[in-house]
């Protein structure tokens, strides 16, 4: 399971790398113009906060694989990450609506890669923390 926790921090570091990016591809400086200042600039943040997170996670995966694998402390903490991203497995359905991606090409194509994702990171960290 350790191989599984450093690829998975690898993901996690680029995926935490990639929402540098969200806003010119989802053309924040457009789309955003129109709310508040406060709901503007809350996007902006959680977006940021988000990432941060998530680059975190990827660099306790990356430097503590064995201690999260092998250790009693490190196999909670990998169950709790394990219900996070299954709560955001979960998210993936009921949270987005699919008029975003269904018909379209490119967005059906995200929406499935995420799914799997989502579905590998939940089930890594739920086996390491159930051990």
């Amino acid at each position: 399971m350790e191989t599984h926790i450093k690829i998975i921090g690898i993901i996690l570091v680029f995926l935490a790398l990639i929402h540098a990016a969200f806003p010119k591809y989802f053309k924040w400086q457009k789309d955003l113009k129109p709310l508040s200042l406060i709901n503007r600039q809350m996007m902006i943040i959680h977006t940021f906060f988000v990432a941060l997170v998530v680059f975190l996670i990827g660099i306790l995966c990356l430097i503590n694989s064995h201690d999260l694998v092998e250790t009693k402390f490190g196999q909670q903490i990998s169950l709790g990450i394990g219900f996070f991203w299954g709560i955001r497995l979960i998210i993936q359905f009921v949270g987005y609506s699919s008029k975003l991606w269904k018909g379209k090409k490119f967005e059906t194509t995200m929406h499935v890669i995420f799914t799997l994702l989502w579905t590998y990171l939940t089930w890594a960290f739920l086996v390491v923390g159930g051990r």
